[in-house]
């Protein structure tokens, strides 16, 4: 399973050079991420059963290829590693359905109780489902 998320290039992120701001980068990576945990169920309702959440500790962006206002952006995510806390994803981002992308990302994920918060074992459901991420 790829977790894939698609969204659109707003007005608003656009800078004075006609092209997506570097933090907006970030922006629809940060939303693939969500788009992650609601399939392996770190969604709202997991959450508030679980008692849990994922913390971003480390993000590393690379900017390919300009994107420009309007255009579709896919993201795919992939797991590379993780332990009974952690998670590392690689995201590699595209427009519309390209084959080239325009920006990579590698994030580390803590998974981490809330009552905390501190950092905490995935439970084993959410474990199962990250061991098959490809």
């Amino acid at each position: 399973m790829v977790s894939t998320s698609r969204t659109e290039v707003q007005a608003e992120w656009v800078d004075y050079n006609g092209h997506l701001r570097d933090a907006y980068y970030a922006l629809v990576f940060s939303h693939a991420v969500d788009a992650l945990m609601d399939q392996i169920g770190l969604d709202a309702a997991g959450r508030a059963r679980h008692r849990s959440s994922l913390y971003t500790v480390e993000t590393q962006i690379r900017y390919l290829r300009e994107v420009r206002e309007g255009q579709a952006l896919r993201v795919e995510t992939r797991r590379m590693t993780h332990d009974a806390k952690r998670l590392r994803l690689q995201q590699t981002m595209f427009v519309e359905d390209g084959a080239e992308p325009v920006a990579t990302a590698e994030q580390l994920l803590l998974h981490v109780d809330t009552d905390g918060p501190r950092a905490a074992p995935f439970p084993e459901p959410v474990l199962e489902r990250i061991r098959e991420l490809p």
